[in-house]
């Protein structure tokens, strides 16, 4: 799985929307997605002069829940309880996705909004009945996201629409990077600079690989869907006015705002 490290940003540039190679103080411009073929077009741009946007467009966001034996536990209360044979599922929308350092609205009838600090996978090329041992080949690389849940919908609603699927429930940033160990990558949130969670995706129930084999049986993942594989420990409540930063291992922090929507 070691391979050189490379960091795809996604990027507005002069009302232009790139991708691009994130080189440190610039980014090399490519004509398309990476995970499309995408190549270097001869242009660059100064990183100080863009603005970084989800660094993926999916078009499906599939999310993997009690992947970490503490969440479980904070979850459900309930120690040494048996471990689900497969990883439990849910969908989050398309609309749930937003950027690095951008503001999300805090629903005027929530109650109880949750932050969950999580490793996300970006698949590389369409994935259809996959098995775990070839699962690696499909994928094109990690990020960091919050898959930002309302525990009070999420508890009465008859499905978690409103919980998991509100727009801007899903921040994603700031590079979909290549060449990393994802199998053994630190995953942290920090909630108004205080550390809330801390733990390795070494620790998850079911890792990458069978994660994505699972959900190749019954859906077909395209270039450019993302898997949020799962939160780690306690998560708490957010209120507006917080800011919210998960940092993953060699991808970088992810922060967001917390902001009222109430006029």
């Amino acid at each position: 799985m070691a391979s050189d490290i490379t960091r795809y940003v996604r990027y507005s540039h002069d009302d232009q929307v790139h991708y691009g190679i994130d080189l440190g103080e610039r980014i090399q411009t490519l004509d398309g997605p990476p995970w499309m073929n995408g190549k270097a077009t001869g242009e660059s741009v100064a990183s100080a002069d863009v603005t970084l946007l989800a660094p993926a467009e999916p078009s499906k966001v599939i999310a993997v829940g009690y992947n970490y034996i503490s969440h479980r536990e904070e979850m459900t209360h309930e120690e040494n309880r048996p471990i689900p044979e497969y990883p439990p599922l849910f969908l989050k929308l398309p609309t749930t996705i937003t950027g690095p350092d951008t503001d999300v609205p805090y629903p005027v009838d929530a109650t109880d909004l949750h932050f969950e600090g999580e490793l996300v996978v970006v698949i590389g090329k369409t994935a259809s009945k996959v098995s775990v041992n070839d699962a690696g080949d499909y994928i094109f690389g990690v990020t960091a996201g919050n898959d930002i849940s309302e525990r009070s919908w999420q508890a009465n609603d008859l499905q978690w629409f409103r919980a998991k699927g509100t727009d801007k429930f899903g921040p994603l940033g700031p590079a979909v990077v290549t060449g990393l160990n994802y199998l053994d990558l630190r995953v942290q949130t920090r909630l108004n600079g205080k550390t809330m969670q801390d733990q390795s995706s070494i620790d998850q129930i079911h890792n990458i690989h069978a994660i994505l084999s699972y959900v190749s049986q019954y859906v077909t993942l395209f270039p450019g869907d993302i898997i949020f594989t799962g939160t780690p420990g306690a998560t708490s409540a957010m209120k507006p006015g917080d800011e919210v930063e998960i940092e993953v291992e060699g991808i970088g922090v992810l922060r967001n705002r917390i902001v009222s929507s109430r006029q």
